[in-house]
């Protein structure tokens, strides 16, 4: 199928737009060895920090998974000369905010202030504080542990999350990357402030840090910030052992785990995608057309509009340093499990064989490429790009080459990288829902 007029003059238009609507990004090497990316924004008397480690899930004890979240989580308990309610006290009475989030590669903490110095300065000086002189106390720690104990249990009723959770101990059997499907209720209660003191010590290193800064600051300003921000910390510590690869298995396996739930929940992946991958934009260009984009993608199509099998079917993509999964998701109902499953494999099976169509294509590009300066239109959503950028050392043009390098790809460039890269056969299978899966087409009935 030819793309339509329309499409092909989006596309068309989109590509004369102009490179300046990048941001300027500056960059450097802090004295203690971290990476600061900044970018000036003068709109708003506002400053966004954002700090992050080498400290992600991926980096936890393997009898202990839970330790990153927790260190991360306890570093505003308090420190060595300011109690847990003194450190709410303060940001509030600075009108700052802290937050933190741990993802596989990384712990990030995130400030935002106000750009005057007389409250910038102070708040900037409390968050260096908790970085470099935690005291993850044991009272802090034993009500945080159980807490996320709560929080695990109540997660565990949840088919989607069983499924995910599944699924990932299946495409990481035996890497860091499949830490965080371990976690447990023992687990976690068996994590001690010795383990977070350790973690730290180890993974909240200067030279792995990176500080992104957003906000209405000059580049000197944002320098001492910077090197203020990071003054505590230790350097010199040894590095923390590389990223093992990821390995393939050879074939996809099928999970079926019996829920009472009213719906059967069905996810499928297998390792995929790096930072660097030679193929990034070709696969996230295809998975566009596979399963990103809403209502506009083949297995929405195939599933819900042609045979009303789900409300919603969807495919993802999550580049991380080392293979990040791709993974398709939908609901069905519990005796249409088979026949959705199939429709699935079939769906991707044609998508790896013969790519998108160019009409697909085209509003693939037209979608990505016009809504791409979105992602970055506010300080905080920029923070973002610039800490990936840092952390996973992607050059400084990237918000730049994004549409350019995804409004270039052909057809054939999406279908070739798609067929050397996804084997449907090696696809695992997670449905949460029934008791048992017996469906032609299927490999077997394996229950758990």
């Amino acid at each position: 199928m030819k793309p339509t007029p329309r499409w092909t003059a989006l596309v068309f238009a989109l590509l004369a737009l102009p490179a300046l609507a990048a941001p300027q990004i500056q960059d450097w090497r802090a004295a203690s060895g971290a990476r600061v990316l900044f970018v000036a924004a003068h709109e708003n008397p506002i400053v966004d920090v954002q700090l992050s480690f080498d400290a992600g899930n991926r980096r936890d004890p393997a009898d202990k998974p839970g330790v990153a979240e927790l260190t991360l989580g306890l570093l505003d308990a308090g420190t060595a000369t300011l109690g847990e309610e003194a450190v709410r006290e303060k940001l509030t009475d600075l009108a700052a905010s802290v937050s933190g989030s741990v993802d596989a590669d990384s712990a990030t903490l995130t400030l935002r202030v106000l750009a005057r110095p007389e409250v910038r300065e102070p708040a900037v000086a409390l968050l260096a504080e908790l970085v470099a002189r935690p005291a993850f106390p044991d009272a802090v720690l034993r009500r945080e542990r159980e807490r996320s104990v709560d929080s695990l249990r109540q997660r565990e009723t949840d088919p989607g999350f069983l499924a995910g959770r599944e699924l990932s101990r299946l495409m990481y059997p035996a890497h860091p990357y499949g830490l965080g499907a371990r976690l447990s209720a023992d687990s976690l209660r068996r994590i001690g402030r010795a383990d977070l003191l350790a973690f730290w010590r180890t993974y909240y290193r200067p030279e792995s840090a990176v500080v992104a800064i957003v906000g209405d600051l000059t580049r000197a300003e944002a320098e001492r910030l910077a090197e203020r921000l990071l003054a505590g910390l230790p350097t010199g510590r040894p590095a923390p052992a590389a990223l093992p690869g990821v390995s393939m298995q050879a074939a996809g396996r099928l999970r079926v785990i019996a829920h009472p739930a009213s719906q059967a929940h069905v996810v499928m992946g297998l390792p995929m995608i790096t930072r660097h991958d030679p193929d990034y934009y070709a696969l996230m260009a295809g998975n566009y057309v596979l399963g990103g984009g809403g209502f506009d993608a083949r297995l929405m199509r195939e599933l819900r509009d042609r045979r009303g099998l789900t409300y919603g079917a969807s495919s993802s993509l999550a580049p991380l340093e080392g293979a990040g999964p791709f993974e398709l998701a939908f609901s069905t109902r519990k005796d249409k499990v088979g026949e959705a499953l199939a429709v699935a494999r079939a769906t991707v099976a044609d998508f790896v064989a013969n790519g998108p169509s160019e009409a697909e294509l085209a509003q693939a590009k037209a979608n990505i490429v016009g809504g791409f300066p979105l992602r970055f239109d506010s300080n905080r959503k920029l923070l973002g790009y610039l800490g990936v950028i840092g952390r996973y050392e992607l050059p400084l043009t990237f918000l730049g080459d994004y549409p350019a390098r995804i409004a270039a790809l052909t057809v054939a460039d999406v279908r070739d990288a798609w067929r050397r890269r996804l084997d449907p056969a090696r696809l695992d299978t997670v449905v949460v829902g029934p008791t048992s899966l017996d469906a032609p087409g299927e490999p077997g009935g394996m229950t758990r």
